[in-house]
């Protein structure tokens, strides 16, 4: 699968079909596919340069021509093996591999250990989807090359997967590593040279792939580091190192525990393979049952790190730390800084501002739950992470449509816990459809599953319809809503620098592009389901009294878009939010309170972004203003969705401008229709009222509540 043949793995890291050793690690090779056992003879000890033994073992990086189109050749056939997409709901495996199966393979790796650093592939990363970039993880003081446990089978579907060991009883300064990670990322951009190259890097990790960046700028990396190590001057700890080197053999059975304890978050290690689905009573069970299994693995630390290479590491944090720093500047690649709030290891917050003010291009994530040790903590996974910042990427340029993985159910689970949440119970949202004979059911069997089609409804405010309908489409039809939503949402005005994992990435996981006409071209192009409201931030965003009016542009500006591909249009209308809050203040209210309106007023010339000509009225820019809303007793949410109609075939919607207009017009106003129907209709609903709906769940436990008759 991998390139470098010249890279070695452990004796017993094995092939994928054998494991000779019964060991709990398998690994692929990066030689030759059958490749039973690789010796780790074939490297070069100095860390400057990395060999293999000629023959069917493999051969060096720097061979020649000859190697590198063989490399290539090979990679070529992988392309042609490999799946092209992933089907939203797929599984990545998340809970599966828990830090249990860190501490059990670092175990292994301890034992068979020997020879100096070298890359693996990890089995559980399985194989990539079709022309994936490579993943370098360079891992923290541990060293094993196994932080990444719990993301394997997520990563191995984006990406290449590589993770670098550096054995125990290694002593390579930090140059000669640098130069290892260095000959393989070149390696790599010689064979795809279009292709970004991921580095990611854990705390020491975090210093290798910054030093790597600085001597290779015009390598196009993206860095992703967890807790760097660049902090590690301010570090809590410092007090503690001179006692450390001091401290008599006897004694330094005691400081592994010292470390578990402070270098990571044990709930929320233990927390990673349990269900939040679960209720308290029965979490809280298996939470301390996990927890009281995980303790007796901690003492495992003083075989992954003993004294000799505890006092190693530290001295190296010290020369990676100092390198690093000094060379920051020189960093062009795209940075993502991933910081925890509980590190007591290192200053990560503080130094996650420092890095996002030092390096060119730089973005951060705080995880305020969050110990040392992130990436083996409960939480959202690095590919969730990756993907909802955008990093994620075939070529040089991000593109939110050739480059969306869709969601796994992991996420699309995850996503409800955090966006929908308790509203999403409160609310319960109902759908219905309605088929090609115009009658109404409840459910979307009246929406074409096969594309493209375009969904073309009415905005609520603050589109708080958009994440029930999303989840709607994606547990019953298993299809990907791509809703095309406000540019400021994909813009770092709409983020602070202290910006968590929140909303606006979790609409992206889902789904979400910009909305241009590129975006919609290339949409309905890959038959696409996609998701337009014509009365955008206007509608989103209205004023009192203003609550299921359509602010629609005079020009049909998807119609004949929608033509041109054939696409189904489906017009639709959503009610429900004047039954879970009240306007007491809009923009016309606010803008004439002295001293907010200063505020209004600043706030409005940052927001330079414009979506439509200002020639098309107000709906074309309008002010991006929050009013003062005050709840209500939650009521519920109803969507539904018109007949389809069909434009494949019609040329004389591209023809005749006329003939579009009266198409646009007609789906208008079948939208109104839609939305007129659900509020005379919800008045028969017997369990409009949330206390009525919480009745009769605690009475039949259904899956559905039911609503009125159609």
């Amino acid at each position: 699968m991998a390139s470098v043949t010249g890279f070695r793995v452990l004796p017993f890291f094995v092939s994928n079909s054998e494991n000779k050793y019964g060991s709990r690690v398998q690994v692929r090779s990066l030689g030759d596919a059958d490749a039973n056992v690789l010796s780790s003879n074939s490297v070069v000890v100095n860390g400057t340069s990395i060999g293999g033994e000629r023959g069917k073992g493999g051969t060096s990086i720097d061979q020649g021509n000859g190697h590198l189109r063989s490399k290539v050749e090979e990679k070529r056939r992988v392309k042609d093996e490999a799946l092209e997409t992933l089907k939203p709901l797929w599984n990545d495996g998340y809970g599966t591999e828990t830090v249990r199966d860190f501490f059990d393979m670092a175990k292994d790796i301890v034992k068979h250990d020997g020879g100096p650093p070298r890359w693996f592939c990890p089995v559980s990363c399985g194989r990539p989807l079709k022309d994936s970039p490579i993943l370098l993880f360079l891992p923290g003081m541990d060293g094993t090359g196994l932080g990444l446990v719990l993301h394997h089978k997520a990563l191995g579907k984006a990406f290449e997967v590589w993770c670098l060991h550096i054995p125990v009883h290694d002593r390579t300064p930090f140059e000669g590593l640098v130069k290892l990670v260095e000959e393989t990322v070149r390696f790599e951009h010689a064979l795809s040279p279009h292709k970004p190259i991921y580095l990611v890097g854990d705390s020491f990790g975090g210093c290798l792939a910054l030093a790597v960046a600085s001597r290779n700028p015009a390598i196009d990396l993206v860095l992703i580091l967890s807790n760097p190590a660049t902090s590690f001057g301010r570090s809590q700890l410092q007090p503690l190192f001179p006692i450390l080197e001091a401290m008599p053999d006897g004694l330094h059975s005691a400081v592994p525990y010292l470390l578990s304890s402070i270098m990571g978050d044990p709930v929320k290690m233990a927390a990673v393979n349990i269900e939040s689905s679960f209720p308290p009573g029965q979490r809280f069970e298996r939470l301390s049952r996990s927890l009281t299994g995980l303790l007796p693995y901690l003492s495992g630390f003083d075989d992954i790190i003993p004294r000799d290479t505890l006092l190693w590491k530290l001295k190296l944090l010290k020369s990676a730390t100092a390198y690093a720093n000094s060379r920051l500047h020189a960093v062009k690649a795209e940075v993502l800084v991933l910081a925890s709030g509980k590190d007591n290891v290192l200053p990560s917050r503080d130094e996650a501002e420092r890095l996002k003010n030092s390096l060119q291009d730089c973005v951060v994530r705080h995880f305020k739950d969050n110990g040392h040790t992130l990436l083996l903590e409960d939480g959202i996974g690095l590919m969730t992470v990756i993907k909802g910042t955008s990093k994620f990427r075939h070529s040089r340029r991000h593109s939110y449509t050739s480059d969306f993985i869709p969601p796994s159910m992991t996420e699309l689970n995850h996503a409800c816990d955090q966006i929908i949440g308790l509203f999403g119970v409160a609310t319960d949202p109902i759908l219905f459809s309605t088929l090609e004979d115009g009658k109404i059911m409840k459910g979307l069997a009246g929406v074409p599953s096969e594309g493209p089609v375009l969904l073309v409804g009415n905005h609520m405010f603050m589109g708080l319809e958009v994440p029930s309908l999303a989840e709607g489409f994606l547990r019953e039809k298993n299809i990907m809503i791509r809703g095309l939503a406000h540019p400021m949402l994909f813009s770092r005005m709409s983020q602070s620098s202290s910006s968590e994992f929140s909303i606006t990435d979790w609409v992206k996981v889902l789904g979400a592009v910009p909305v241009t006409g590129s975006n919609f071209f290339k949409l309905l192009s890959t038959k696409s389901h996609v998701l337009l409201y014509p009365g955008g931030s206007r509608e989103a965003l209205h004023y009192k009294g203003e609550e299921y009016k359509l602010f629609w542009p005079d020009q049909q500006e998807f119609v004949r878009m929608a033509a041109r591909f054939g696409a189904t249009i489906v017009p639709f209308g959503a009610v429900g939010e004047d039954d879970v809050a009240e306007m007491l203040l809009d923009y016309n209210d606010l803008i004439k309170i002295p001293v907010v309106n200063d505020l209004i007023r600043e706030a409005i010339s940052r927001n330079k972004l414009k979506v439509r000509d200002e020639t098309k009225g107000e709906v074309a820019n309008p002010n991006l203003i929050l009013p003062l809303m005050v709840p209500k007793i939650p009521g519920r949410f109803y969507y539904l969705f018109g007949k389809p109609i069909k434009t494949k075939g019609r040329e004389d919607i591209l023809k005749d401008k006329q003939v579009a207009n009266q198409l646009y017009l007609q789906i208008k106003a079948e939208v109104e229709r839609n939305m007129a129907f659900l509020i005379e209709k919800r008045e028969e609903d017997p369990y409009r009222n949330i206390v009525d709906r919480t009745l009769y769940k605690a009475m039949y436990t259904p899956t559905e509540v039911p609503a009125f008759e159609t």
